[in-house]
C-alpha cells in the first residue's frame, strides 16, 4: 500500500509518501527513509516506471520518502547559512515522531539520499542519532562543486525560493539520449519544484569546507557512487571523497555506468534500485 501523508509534529507539518511492504513479499527488517535533492520533492522516488518506492515495496521493505523542509507542505527553515546541516538536524529530530504517527516501527533505519539528500543523510549519520541507523546510501554529491556551477548558483535571484528552468535542469540531470527511455526526461517533471536558494549557496560554497569533518564522523556502512555521465560533480573526485568516510566499517563505491546525475530515471534505474535494496538488506 502506498499513500501521501502530512503529519503534524512538534517541528511543524511533514509531508511525503509512505509505501508499505507488498503482501506476500518477504518482509525486510530495515526501514528505508528516502531523502530527495534540490529542485525535486518526494515524488522523485515515485515517478511511474522509475519508482524506488514500488520496487522497495515489492522487495519487502517499508519506505518513507519525505519532503524536506521547504518542499511539499513540510515546514520551511529560516533563510541563512548551513541550510543542509539544518535540514539534517530537523529531519533527525522529527523522524521518531513521524514514524510513530505512520505506525512504522523499525529494528533499524537505512537512509537513501540523492544529491543534496546524500549530503543530509551523511550529516545525520555523523550526528550519531538517537534512533538506530544501520547504513546510508548516497549518490550525486561530492566535496567541491565545479566553479562554473557555483558561480551560476551565486547568480540566482535574491529570494527565498528559486526555480531552475526545466530545459537547463534536464541538461544537468540526465545522461545521453540512449541512456533514457522514451518517457524521460518528461516523466520526471512531475517531481520538479522550486528550492530554497540557501541550499544552492550551501552546496556551492559551504559544504566543501565542512565535508571532511562530517564524513569522518560516519560510523555505519556506506554505499556511495557517482554516475558515469555526472554533470554536477567531477567523477574523478569520487575515490578521494569516498576515502573521507574513514571511520565507516565499509564503503561500497564506484561509478554507476550508463546514467546521469538522476540515476533513478535512466534505463538502468531498476538495476540501481536493486543495488540499493541489496545494500539495505545486508547492513
Amino acid at each position: 500500500m502506498k499513500q501521501h501523508f502530512e503529519v503534524p509534529t512538534q517541528e511543524g507539518p511533514v509531508s511525503g509518501i509512505v509505501g508499505r511492504a507488498s503482501a506476500g513479499s518477504a518482509r525486510q527488517r530495515n526501514l528505508l527513509i528516502a531523502i530527495h535533492g534540490g529542485t525535486y520533492n518526494s515524488a522523485y522516488f515515485d515517478i511511474p516506471g522509475s519508482s524506488l518506492i514500488d520496487r522497495a515495496m515489492a522487495a519487502g521493505f517499508d519506505i518513507v520518502a519525505l519532503d524536506r523542509p521547504g518542499y511539499g507542505t513540510t515546514r520551511t527553515l529560516d533563510d541563512g547559512p548551513a541550510m543542509l546541516d539544518r535540514n539534517a538536524t530537523r529531519i533527525s529530530a522529527v523522524l521518531p515522531e513521524l514514524l510513530l504517527a505512520l505506525g512504522l516501527p523499525a529494528a533499524g533505519i537505512v537512509l537513501i539520499g540523492h544529491s543534496m539528500g546524500g549530503v543530509i543523510a551523511s550529516t545525520i549519520a555523523a550526528s550519531q542519532p538517537s534512533w538506530t541507523l544501520k547504513g546510508i546510501a548516497g549518490t550525486g554529491f561530492a566535496q567541491h562543486l565545479p566553479r562554473h556551477l557555483a558561480e551560476g548558483f551565486a547568480a540566482l535571484p535574491q529570494q527565498y525560493s528559486v526555480e531552475l528552468p526545466t530545459e537547463m535542469k534536464d541538461q544537468l540531470m540526465f545522461g545521453p539520449p540512449d541512456t533514457l527511455d522514451a518517457t524521460m526526461p518528461g516523466a520526471s517533471h512531475a517531481a520538479n519544484t522550486s528550492m530554497p536558494r540557501a541550499e544552492a549557496i550551501d552546496i556551492a560554497f559551504e559544504w566543501g569546507g565542512r565535508a571532511p569533518g562530517i564524513l569522518k564522523g560516519v560510523t555505519v556502512p556506506v554505499y556511495y557512487k557517482l554516475a558515469e555521465f555526472e554533470k554536477l560533480w567531477d567523477i574523478a573526485d569520487r575515490e578521494a571523497f569516498a576515502g573521507l568516510y574513514s571511520h565507516a566499517p565499509g564503503v561500497e563505491t564506484g561509478v554507476f555506468i550508463g546514467a546521469g546525475h538522476c540515476i533513478d530515471f535512466h534505463k538502468r534505474g531498476a538495476s540501481f534500485h536493486d543495488e540499493l535494496l541489496r545494500f539495505a538488506a545486508t547492513v
